[in-house]
């Protein structure tokens, strides 16, 4: 199977996995467990899987975020909440998102599960800690449960790849912004607000990227476009390890597609976020 068949897999599971982040009754359940604010919540809904880990490890792990900003909401929440409740907690108002917005889940998630945790098995997780916290959590019992759970495995599955290409390139958190950025046209601001990043700290990632012929006073240039297509092309083909040789993971793409659409009608997930997904 082509590379390109993970990035179709990406771009129908990161909506469903989304509703986490965006969905109000999912920030509302954050702030219900105890967790103070968007951010916090954001930070530790997240890290749970990893247990009741320090700031260093959540920006290490979670790569493009100034360490600031992890630091404010890390280790702070895990006295107001436990991992462990946390993990409930998102999972519950996840799936109850789900319910509202497509009404015949259950149906596509009996569907799905068994491919997607037959992926996450195939998955390698060597130098993916946070697939490797997901993948390790207990399988809910409920299937809406076990479709968000499994989605958000894979989802991290490919996010900790797309680190370790980044890294492999020398492109630190910030400069991964800058350069998406100027790919794609999206408004600096968006990013810097939403990874804590300053208009200095902004200057001079360009500056650095400008130093290695990555941008210019016009933009992207050629190289920086190489570049980010080769980084691209590098986290398909690792998230792909995750897929290959799963039968039926076509029919799986397929049944989860619509599920995925209907997501990102309702609005749920806005267009254009700070995770640089498309809609499905």
């Amino acid at each position: 199977m082509d590379n390109d068949l993970a990035r179709e897999v990406w771009r129908v599971l990161e909506p469903l996995h989304a509703v986490t982040y965006f969905a109000a009754d999912c920030i509302a359940a954050n702030k219900a467990v105890g967790l103070r604010g968007f951010w916090m919540g954001y930070f530790a809904s997240r890290s749970a899987p990893l247990g009741a880990v320090g700031p260093s490890v959540v920006e290490a792990t979670f790569y493009n975020f100034h360490p600031a900003m992890v630091r404010r909401a890390i280790p702070d929440a895990w006295g107001f909440s436990t991992p462990d409740a946390i993990i409930a907690t998102r999972t519950i108002a996840a799936a109850a998102v789900l319910r509202t917005v497509v009404p015949d889940i259950a149906d596509i998630a009996a569907r799905a599960v068994p491919r997607l945790q037959q992926a996450i098995a195939t998955a390698p997780a060597a130098g993916r800690p946070l697939f490797a916290a997901n993948r390790d959590l207990p399988v809910p019992d409920d299937s809406v449960h076990a479709l968000w759970q499994a989605v958000t495995a894979l989802r991290e599955h490919r996010g900790d790849g797309h680190v370790a290409c980044l890294l492999s390139e020398e492109i630190d958190g910030c400069e991964a912004h800058v350069l998406f950025s100027a790919s794609t046209g999206t408004p600096a601001q968006l990013w810097r607000d939403n990874r804590g990043w300053s208009e200095t700290d902004w200057k001079a990632a360009r500056e650095r990227l400008t130093d290695r012929g990555l941008l210019n006073a016009d933009g992207i240039t050629e190289a920086g476009r190489a570049l980010r297509a080769h980084i691209e092309a590098r986290t398909d083909a690792l998230a792909m390890t995750a897929y290959r040789g799963v039968p039926g993971i076509l029919e799986t793409l397929s049944a989860l597609t619509p599920a995925a659409r209907a997501v990102v009608r309702s609005g749920e997930v806005p267009y254009p976020n700070p995770m640089g997904a498309d809609p499905a």
